[in-house]
């Protein structure tokens, strides 16, 4: 659960951070997101150093690719704490980005600091996204960690929005691959059986190789 507490607290130079205001609108059909109250263009590139969900741009209204995009660039852009924007921004984008609409005669969506700072005060994180960031897993790549989850196993991707699931079935361990997908959540990739009896630990290493063959790791996490 996000709180206020966990809200990053702003420095001196953020004192004003309230006074922030985000406004998004198409040009041409592409999605243009600004930080009005610097007069400048939120940028892309910034938010893809931290996750890559949608290199092609930002989209809102929906829980997909283009909104978890946007709402890791808001978050990284508002509080500047990529840890912060990391483990929160899916909550973010299923609460605040899926319902951003450009309506009404100016065509924009418009969300000021106060509504976001209000908003992480009551999310609650999804899976992918859990509170404690995940750590690192002797027995995985070094771009994947574990998460903590009350009722099942999970482990997370750290520069991709890949995870896998491990679930107790009645005579077997069921061991699933997912991404976020686009508009579908989640999105299954690879699963695998495991004996109930069995470790499923060399199952869970074989999809998260998998994954990182579907898409090499960023440099350094390999």
């Amino acid at each position: 659960m996000a709180s206020a507490e966990s809200v990053p607290v702003a420095s001196p130079a953020h004192s004003h951070r309230d006074a922030v205001e985000y406004v998004g609108f198409r040009v041409d059909g592409q999605a243009v997101v600004l930080n009005l109250s610097e007069h400048r263009r939120l940028s892309l590139n910034r938010s893809l150093d931290l996750v890559n969900h949608s290199p092609s741009g930002f989209e809102w209204g929906y829980s997909g690719s283009g909104p978890a995009q946007l709402a890791c660039a808001l978050l990284l852009d508002y509080y500047d704490d990529e840890q912060f924007a990391r483990e929160h921004y899916i909550a973010f984008r299923n609460q605040v980005v899926s319902q951003l609409e450009c309506d009404g005669a100016a065509a924009c969506w418009h969300l000021t600091g106060e509504k976001i700072d209000a908003a992480m005060a009551t999310l609650t994180d999804d899976v992918v996204a859990l509170s404690d960031g995940g750590r690192p897993s002797p027995t995985l790549p070094g771009n994947w960690r574990t998460v903590s989850c009350p009722d099942r196993r999970v482990f997370q991707r750290a520069d991709r929005d890949h995870y896998i699931v491990l679930g107790d079935g009645s005579d077997e361990w069921l061991v699933v691959l997912c991404s976020q997908g686009d508009r579908a959540y989640p999105a299954p990739l690879a699963h695998r059986t495991v004996a109930e009896e069995a470790d499923p630990e060399r199952v869970i290493r074989e999809l998260a190789e998998a994954s990182n063959d579907l898409i090499e790791p960023t440099e350094g996490e390999h």
